[in-house]
């Protein structure tokens, strides 16, 4: 039998052996992390231990970790927690940006990227210049489909001059390249577990400070009010 080899690890990686036998640790346990008895403490425990290692991850504070289903919904909430404000995208974004960019703000500027698909500071400094209130730009860190990286810091050094907020999709960066929030300078960075190692269905939203954000999903007040639902332990 010929042996498969798999290489769509931009679409998603195998889950590492460590990865699924803790899973399948803690998936014979019970415990709602929110209960305050012994297994939800125990819960709690895991969830808090998973927070601090994903600070760890980027160089960021763990009370500024938000645990969210996916990469695409910690894209969606950096750009629906902190409206309103004019949106800047580069041209070059994941769907989890540009769609959600051009719903939420049907003048959404689409900034265009070089011959060599890197960001055009100049059009970055042109759209926040034409911005008539506060923006927020959003700029992935490595591209999906080219692996091209973008100059995150310069551009983020660009936007804050405008007093803008600058959101980085760093899911296809981390586990391959260096990610620290503070050296890139963003505001906002958006992580996914299953493209190093991890389980599909698991992302974050990671802040540099902490920050007020307009929840998308309420009813329940877990991850700190910013993101209700049951917490996937």
């Amino acid at each position: 039998m010929a042996q498969r080899i798999y290489l769509d690890y931009n679409a998603t990686a195998p889950i590492r052996p460590e990865v699924i036998e803790l899973m399948c640790e803690i998936m014979d346990t019970v415990g709602n992390a929110s209960s305050v008895h012994e297994p939800g403490r125990q819960a709690r425990q895991r969830v808090e231990t998973a927070r601090q290692q994903v600070a760890e991850l980027v160089s960021a504070s763990a009370k500024n970790i938000i645990f969210t289903g996916s990469g695409t919904e910690a894209d969606n909430l950096a750009l629906r927690g902190f409206l309103p404000r004019h949106l800047i995208v580069s041209g070059v974004e994941h769907g989890a940006i540009l769609a959600p960019a051009l719903l939420l703000d049907p003048y959404a500027s689409i900034v265009k990227v070089g011959s060599q698909g890197q960001l055009d500071l100049a059009s970055l400094e042109a759209a926040l210049s034409a911005s008539d209130g506060p923006a927020l730009v959003s700029l992935m860190l490595a591209n999906n489909e080219t692996g091209v990286i973008q100059p995150v810091a310069e551009a983020a050094e660009i936007a804050h001059a405008h007093n803008a907020l600058v959101h980085c999709d760093g899911i296809q960066g981390a586990g391959k390249i260096l990610v620290d929030i503070d050296q890139l300078g963003v505001d906002l960075l958006s992580l996914s577990g299953h493209k190093i190692g991890g389980p599909q269905g698991v992302g974050a939203l990671v802040m540099r400070e902490d920050r007020s954000v307009l929840a998308q999903m309420v009813g329940g007040g877990q991850e700190m009010g910013r993101r209700s639902g049951t917490e996937n332990v």
